[in-house]
């Protein structure tokens, strides 16, 4: 089966990448605009990458959609909150909402399947629990666009989740950031996260979601709410971190997804916080440590 990965050099993209590669069932396809310093983090995936990739420039990518006719598309392009630019209305728009849509019509001419990702932060993080049916709440920019760019329709799957993992050089993402400080930091007590490390979300695409082809249209993936303080005390003992986390109730937000219609379909019962995190150290050990 080929799996076209669109974005393979982003958090959520390398990881998918690198991970399902390591699948014999699987020929994995990855798109990347610049590689420029990360070159040594290809070298061991057994994937295929193709450079110099404008995501926005649709007769491109429908060009190697058709050239390699994959069976499966996974978008994982997207304007995370965390940059200025998520910011921008016509860039946010451009690619948080237009883009998925324009892929899924790419999608369906050639006869693949689309999954994209979509983002817990849909929803203002008032009550928490959220399920697919609950109308999306969020107010800002970068919630109405991912909300917009969700794609349900002709076969097509969007997994609305929140990730936790490595990135290749920067250090945006909670991990990343809370590996690189020091002394202390703050653990929000009532901010409460259900995303998955990258890593695990490769392994359920691989393993439970592309082979259940019957699964179409919007699911929540997530697994059992933690607030922020513990998922950092527990990141500090696995990754060996000696750091002062102290707890604060300042940030108030629960964007929890319900995901039992999904796990429910899949057959997925999800691992405890402790063995996921382990999950996430051992792939950070494969895949990231030699390379810095």
């Amino acid at each position: 089966m080929k799996v076209l990965i669109l974005g393979a050099s982003g958090m959520l993209g390398y990881s998918l990448y690198a991970n399902m590669s390591e699948y014999h069932e699987f020929e994995v396809f990855g798109t990347v605009r610049d590689i420029a310093g990360k070159e040594h983090y290809y070298n061991k995936p057994k994937g295929y990458i193709i450079k110099n990739v404008n995501i926005l420039d649709l007769d491109k990518v429908k060009q190697i959609v058709a050239e390699l006719k994959p069976d499966v598309v996974i978008n994982c392009i997207g304007l995370i909150k965390q940059l200025s630019i998520s910011k921008k209305y016509t860039s946010a728009i451009t690619i948080n909402a237009l883009l998925p849509h324009q892929l899924a019509e790419i999608c369906s001419s050639y006869e693949a399947k689309l999954i994209h990702f979509s983002t817990d932060c849909v929803f203002d993080g008032k009550k928490g629990n959220y399920k697919e049916d609950d109308l999306p709440t969020a107010t800002d920019l970068y919630g109405k666009t991912k909300h917009m760019g969700e794609v349900y329709y002709g076969g097509h799957i969007t997994l609305r989740t929140s990730i936790i993992g490595h990135e290749l050089i920067s250090s945006i993402s909670l991990v990343e950031w809370f590996l690189n400080q020091e002394k202390e930091v703050k653990g929000f007590t009532k901010a409460i996260f259900s995303g998955l490390p990258t890593a695990y979300i490769a392994k359920l695409l691989a393993e439970k979601i592309i082979p259940n082809k019957s699964l179409s249209g919007l699911y929540h993936l997530s697994t059992f709410p933690i607030n922020k303080y513990d998922l950092l005390t527990k990141i500090s003992k696995v990754y060996d971190k000696n750091i002062n986390i102290y707890k604060s109730d300042e940030v108030i937000i629960d964007r929890s997804l319900n995901s039992e219609k999904l796990r429910s379909e899949i057959g997925f019962v999800p691992p405890d916080w402790d063995e996921l995190i382990e999950y996430m150290n051992a792939d950070f050990k494969k895949w990231y440590t030699l390379c810095r």
